[in-house]
């Protein structure tokens, strides 16, 4: 039989790319990226990690007295299917403890279930009274189709005791931000638009209504804290391709290039970068861009733990997360961590603890130096432990960027610089990378990372960056596995 000498049609390449993909960050978007190289098969990719370890802002510490703690109230919930089943791979069974969510509110020397507006029934009398009244008032009015800031959401969908009691004092704490400095468009699922039957009706027979929310079940890593998933998922994925320890000190926009702090430079087709864009931006040197990026807002958060001698008392052995809006101490949120997992302290017989998180910003000042210090005594003046020599140690991190505000200006920059680098091959992702608030928890922030390579290689819709409505109100099952 005679050979065929027709000229053999080279098989097609499924990716829509060719060139190498260059991944800044090895944090949940960074790594989510990685994941969906490296499950395409595509093998030109490399990550780099300015930090020695992998997590970024999800990443986990472990103190000098044997306590682990997380940057912040991280939680395992999830929108997305690839990313809960990736969780259910990444530790197994075994490697999760599940919990139900018991979040209160600490107020007028009371705890409140959350959310705070369907459990009025908690507040004395004279004040429920008040937030039922202009709660009521509040939908009567005819609702705008847009609201002209977050303090006008509050009022006009809360009403005026609600606002005043509970909503304006601790949005301000959370954002260190006036909250009439905040857009309104970016509330989505964040915060609980109250029924007025519904909260009427909870006061009346006064039960609580807890089950409001996206994560009222959560689970957490056993051992090693919110930082065992990454360090898992990194290990997971080729170990020539994950460097540590090196970031990135200038780009090439032009060249399509980066320069590593080290000198050397890496060349790119396509950049995947997770670097909060206002540093971003700088790094490129691009005037415009800059420009943009100057309007961008957010806060600095500082996390304090703080080891107890001892047990939890009653009071607090089952509250996972509490908030506290009043000016008596200067944290806005406290995790009850060693609830989390009896791990995250040295001893569980012996020993507790908790986190806290203080906001800081132009408009909301912080001594940084006696940070610690004032959170013991907030922790005693909002009665969650009754005596300073409770305390065993405290430890602290302060995280510059810690969240993106929303405010009315940011959409105009995202809308400019966003699709602008991404023509010149620059996707920027991730809590800061994209600054959208309403996105960056760590699912969102995962797939943000994973849509983008499906993007990259396969055309594939990247919806949660672009359309964080439909990102979170899917049903937690779906998923966009048919983009690999």
């Amino acid at each position: 039989m005679e050979e065929d000498s027709r000229p053999q049609r080279a098989e097609r390449s499924p990716y829509r790319t060719s060139g190498p993909v260059v991944i800044l960050g090895a944090g949940p978007t960074g790594l989510g990226a990685a994941y969906h190289l490296d499950r395409a098969g595509y093998d030109d990719w490399v990550l780099f990690e300015k930090e020695t370890e992998v997590g970024g802002l999800a990443k986990s510490i472990r103190d000098d007295k044997g306590f682990t703690w997380d940057i912040g109230g991280h939680v395992a919930f999830s929108h997305f299917g690839v990313y809960t089943r990736l969780l259910d791979e990444l530790l197994g069974p075994d490697g999760w403890i599940e919990h139900e969510r018991e979040s209160w509110i600490r107020l007028l020397g009371t705890w409140v279930p959350y959310p705070f507006q369907n459990n009025l029934q908690r507040l004395p009398p004279e004040v429920a009274a008040r937030c039922l009244e202009g709660l009521i008032r509040a939908a009567a009015q005819p609702r705008p189709r847009r609201f002209a800031n977050f303090e006008e959401f509050i009022l006009q969908t809360f009403g005026q005791g609600i606002a005043d009691v509970f909503m304006l004092p601790y949005n301000f704490k959370v954002w260190a931000h006036p909250p009439a400095m905040l857009d309104a468009g970016w509330v989505g699922e964040r915060v609980a638009v109250p029924d007025p039957v519904r909260v009427a009706r909870n006061l009346v027979l006064g039960q609580d209504d807890v089950s409001w929310g996206p994560n009222s079940t959560f689970r957490f890593p056993r051992h090693g804290g919110t930082g065992a998933i990454w360090r898992a998922l990194a290990a997971r994925l080729p170990q020539d391709r994950v460097v540590t320890g090196r970031g990135a000190a200038a780009i090439d926009v032009d060249a399509r290039t980066v320069r590593l702090e080290d000198g050397q430079t890496q060349p790119y087709e396509t950049l995947i970068t997770t670097i909060p864009l206002d540093a971003l931006a700088a790094m490129t040197g691009r005037s415009d861009w800059i420009e943009a990026a100057s309007r961008l807002t957010r806060s600095t958060v500082y996390i304090i733990g703080v080891g107890l001698q001892g047990q939890a008392p009653p009071e607090l052995a089952t509250k996972c997360w509490m908030y506290f809006p009043e000016s008596n101490c200067p944290f806005y949120r406290v995790t009850h961590f060693s609830l989390y997992s009896p791990n995250n302290v040295d001893d569980i017989h012996r020993h507790w603890s908790l986190m806290c998180e203080v906001s800081q910003s132009e408009h909301k000042s912080v001594d940084g130096d006696r940070v610690a210090e004032d959170t013991v005594r907030g922790l005693v003046a909002a009665g969650l432990i009754d005596r300073e020599d409770r305390v065993t140690h405290t430890w602290a991190i302060r995280v510059d960027h810690g969240y993106p505000i929303p405010t009315p200006q940011r959409d105009q920059s995202l809308h400019f610089l966003l699709p602008e680098m991404q023509r010149r091959g620059i996707y920027s992702r991730g809590r800061f990378g994209a600054w959208k608030y309403e996105v960056s928890n760590m699912d969102h922030s995962f797939m943000q990372g994973f849509e983008a390579v499906g993007h990259i290689l396969f055309g594939g819709p990247e919806l949660t960056v672009w359309d964080p409505d439909f990102s979170n109100t899917r049903h937690p099952v779906l998923g966009w596995d048919r983009f690999r």
